[in-house]
């Protein structure tokens, strides 16, 4: 019988972490030969949760974060219910919080794991324009959006360029090539993203590392709820995990690079 345990958060080195682990007693000996290493952020719930379990689905241990704790702990109980036979283990991080990004990571590493993709999903909105949003606007997307990214990839990627393997995906955004109006700070934070996958992408050729940016419009998730707009109109958070899961699937000399995935109507 799979068993798991809660430890409520210790006091840790870095601000604002906190942190559970559930893990496995022991290896599955049914455990598909194949799995892979899963690394995924903002993993709780909406786009993160639908790809989990997607790759869960398909045979491959996760490794997950997000901010909210109690969130996190559901998700992982529901993951782990349902499919006993991969190893899932997850932390409470704010990744938006250098200092975090970089814990979280090292964590991974103490796992001594190849980590074979890492997706880095974790992201925020705040509706705004240049002229009127929030101060501090800027600062917060930019943490939650970008430098989330780059410091967990920076903090990963020595140990992948020594094994000469693996995939970076970063989940970018339709924002991030058309600029449009009450998309301010998110916007442009989404911008920049887009520019670290790409430089990321060619820094990584000599490396075998695969780097992919995936650009999708909207998706139904909580976050949509409350907006007025029909749900048939949005993809399912599926559609695009499905998508994800696809590309990891690739053959070796394979990559996808860029990804953009819409609404049939296009407009959202």
């Amino acid at each position: 019988m799979l068993q798991f345990t809660h430890l409520h958060p210790p006091s840790l080195s870095c601000p604002g972490a906190k942190h559970f682990q559930i893990p496995l007693l022991s290896p599955c000996p049914n455990r598909k030969l194949h799995s892979m290493n899963i690394v995924i952020t903002g993993a709780s719930r909406g786009l993160g949760f639908a790809m989990a379990e997607k790759f869960a689905m398909d045979g491959h241990n996760l490794y997950l974060t997000a901010r909210n704790e109690v969130s996190l702990y559901h998700a992982l109980e529901s993951l782990m219910g349902r499919f006993p036979d991969q190893q899932i283990k997850a932390k409470a991080f704010d990744l938006a919080i250098k200092e975090n990004a970089i814990a979280f990571g090292e964590w991974l590493l103490d796992q001594k794991i190849a980590i074979d993709i890492l997706i880095n999903n974790a992201g925020g909105f705040i509706p705004g324009s240049v002229y009127n949003e929030p101060d501090g606007a800027m600062e917060e997307m930019l943490a939650v959006n970008l430098l989330s990214a780059y410091h967990l990839t920076r903090t990963l990627l020595p140990a992948m360029m020594e094994k000469k393997s693996g995939h970076i995906i970063n989940l970018c955004s339709i924002a991030s090539f058309a600029a449009y109006a009450n998309g301010g700070a998110y916007s442009i934070s989404k911008f920049a993203l887009s520019g670290f996958s790409k430089n990321l992408r060619e820094e990584m050729k000599p490396y075998n590392i695969k780097v992919t940016g995936i650009y999708p419009g909207a998706a139904y998730t909580d976050s949509w709820s409350d907006s007025g707009v029909d749900p048939r109109r949005l993809m399912k958070p599926s559609d695009i995990a499905d998508i994800i899961l696809q590309i990891t699937k690739l053959s070796p000399q394979a990559v996808v690079e860029d990804l953009v995935i819409r609404p049939i109507l296009g407009d959202l």
